[in-house]
């Protein structure tokens, strides 16, 4: 505006402007409008009200105290208009926005725990630490001299085949059980020894009710002077009753290359009470572990001497157990990250 306004036109160019900004200011259909309109007319930085504003100081005596009462009131009644019309926007966007309903019941939290599995393997560690087994783990990532050989399977045994072992590279798999900690502990440790070796292993065995590709194991192994069968079957009676209590157990004669004579164990079933389901396979009993003397040829391969000492170890698979401790019908469910299957466990 030009600086030789006189008092009268100031006025009347403040009036015009306040009609003006009170028309856009109402015509303004969303926030955004507004505030274009806001920063034209009441913008710090370059807002027309500023230009009249900086006229003030022009005027003499009683009429730049008049300008200035003239121009506080104008720029009320802007922001008045602004304040008005913002007030308007916000409540109509409210009642266009959904509401939340308050009488939906609230989100459920879940409560997180250890996994079943981790669970057993640590009641299992519990019970043998009390007949003084110590924990040993090794790679996961192992060479076949360590998986196979020196654990007496023969070379043209099935398990070495590609079809039941992950082979990462020659020479090199996915440990198909945690027998190789219980080799490098004979070849580190003197007897007498006893250990358990619990960790991942690997198989590619069918992913069904009762079997995984992957899965926990827990190995023990016990080699003195005079260690026998009757100590092995013993330590694993034990350790049913403290883990299943009263349930039934059975042993049964079997095979594995790195132990003669070698057994398998079974606990009842206590998803069917020994009734036969898909868990069980139909036969009422779990099997839970295999055992058996310790070959003479693996702890010859260890560096220890066979005639000297003798040994017994053993495999249980934790998963399976937890099927029976928390009365899971299948497998799969331990590896379907359900937080409610965590919940149901918690302690």
């Amino acid at each position: 505006m030009n600086s030789d306004v006189t008092y009268d036109e100031f006025d009347r160019q403040l009036g015009e402007l306040l009609a003006r900004a009170q028309q856009e200011s109402g015509a303004a259909d969303t926030l955004a409008t507004l505030d274009a309109v806001r920063a034209k007319y009441a913008g710090r930085a370059n807002g027309e009200l500023l230009a009249f504003q900086k006229q003030i100081p022009s005027f003499d005596g009683d009429e730049r105290k008049r300008a200035g009462q003239r121009f506080n009131e104008i720029k009320q009644a802007v922001d008045a208009a602004l304040a008005q019309r913002q007030d308007a926007l916000r409540a109509s966007e409210r009642q266009a926005t959904p509401q939340a309903d308050l009488t939906m019941p609230g989100r459920r939290q879940y409560c997180g725990a250890k996994h079943p599995v981790t669970l057993v393997v640590e009641e299992i560690i519990d019970i043998f630490r009390t007949l003084g087994f110590t924990v040993a783990t090794g790679p996961e990532a192992e060479t076949e001299w360590y998986n196979f050989h020196a654990l007496n399977f023969p070379p043209d045994h099935p398990a070495m085949d590609a079809h039941d072992t992950m082979y990462l590279r020659d020479g090199v798999v996915l440990r198909t059980h945690t027998s190789p900690v219980q080799i490098r502990t004979l070849q580190t440790q003197k007897p007498p020894i006893r250990i358990l070796a619990p960790g991942n292993v690997y198989r590619l065995d069918p992913f069904d009710a009762s079997h995984a590709p992957m899965f926990q194991q827990v190995e023990g192994l016990a080699v003195d002077e005079g260690v026998s069968f009757v100590d092995l079957k013993a330590t694993l009676s034990y350790f049913a009753r403290e883990f299943f209590g009263s349930a039934r157990t059975r042993f049964r004669p079997s095979y594995f290359p790195f132990t003669e004579p070698s057994a398998e164990m079974d606990v009842e079933c206590r998803l069917c009470k020994g009734a036969g389901c898909a868990a069980c396979k139909g036969t009422g009993w779990m099997e839970i572990l295999g055992a058996g003397m310790v070959h003479p040829n693996v702890l010859e391969a260890s560096g220890v001497d066979s005639e000297q000492y003798t040994g017994w170890a053993f495999g249980m698979g934790p998963g399976r157990i937890a099927l029976q401790r928390y009365d899971i019908p299948d497998i799969r469910i331990l590896y379907d990250s359900d937080v409610r299957v965590l919940e149901q466990v918690a302690r």
